[in-house]
């Protein structure tokens, strides 16, 4: 899967600025976008969204996109997802931290694309590992994560450890910086460029774990 990461810009700075790079995936930070108003979209006053989907069908590939989207004055981080001209849907923050001035959304979202199924992680939910572990379960077949500002070698700590916890490789795009991590917890990708290319590998590798614990107790029946 070849994917191309934009990590400062917007979308118009790209399109003027892309070449055939031949692409699966291209995923831009939260500047790309910026606010998002629902309501405004739904007018026809923007068309942000519209404009996400156009450059999904000029490249034949998946884009994926931060924004911070409003619905009536209730703000919150989120990725709009697009695929070949149409937009599957957008993934937002499902983990509010202290006061936060944005407000968590519902449900973690995992994408089926051209490209294969993509778990989607929105900003701070990376601090989260049940995040990665239920994106691991649903069968992903990579997490991608659009990240804002990095906090020095943190992020990067924490997309290997869980890339090699949960066996899925874990690629981010932040402000002014891009890295990836395989599912052996070492780090496959970084480079500060913009835009930059990754050729993640699919990897998919299962164990069988075995535990004993307390609890689950079943009465046996003694007959009728």
């Amino acid at each position: 899967m070849r994917i191309c990461f934009v990590s400062s810009g917007d979308l118009g700075t790209y399109e003027k600025k892309q070449t055939d790079c031949g692409a699966d995936v291209v995923c831009f930070s939260f500047m790309a976008l910026g606010e998002v108003s629902y309501e405004k979209e739904l007018k026809g006053e923007t068309s942000l969204f519209e404009d996400v989907a156009l450059l999904s069908k000029e490249g034949q590939n998946v884009v994926v996109c931060g924004c911070y989207s409003d619905s009536r004055g209730i703000r919150r981080k989120s990725v709009v997802v697009a695929d070949r001209g149409r937009i599957l849907g957008v993934s937002d923050m499902v983990n509010r931290l202290d006061s936060c001035d944005f407000r968590p959304g519902a449900g973690i979202k995992m994408f089926d694309t051209k490209a294969g199924k993509i778990g989607i992680i929105v900003a701070e939910d990376l601090y989260f590992p049940q995040v990665f572990e239920t994106i691991s379960l649903c069968g992903a077949d990579m997490v991608l994560c659009i990240f804002e500002e990095l906090n020095e070698s943190l992020e990067q700590v924490i997309i290997r450890a869980n890339a090699y916890l949960y066996g899925v490789p874990v690629c981010l795009c932040a402000y002014g910086y891009a890295e990836a991590a395989d599912i052996a917890g070492k780090l496959a990708f970084a480079s500060p460029d913009n835009p930059c290319v990754y050729e993640m590998k699919r990897e998919q590798e299962y164990h069988i774990v075995e535990t004993r614990r307390r609890g689950f107790f079943l009465h046996k029946k003694k007959g009728f």
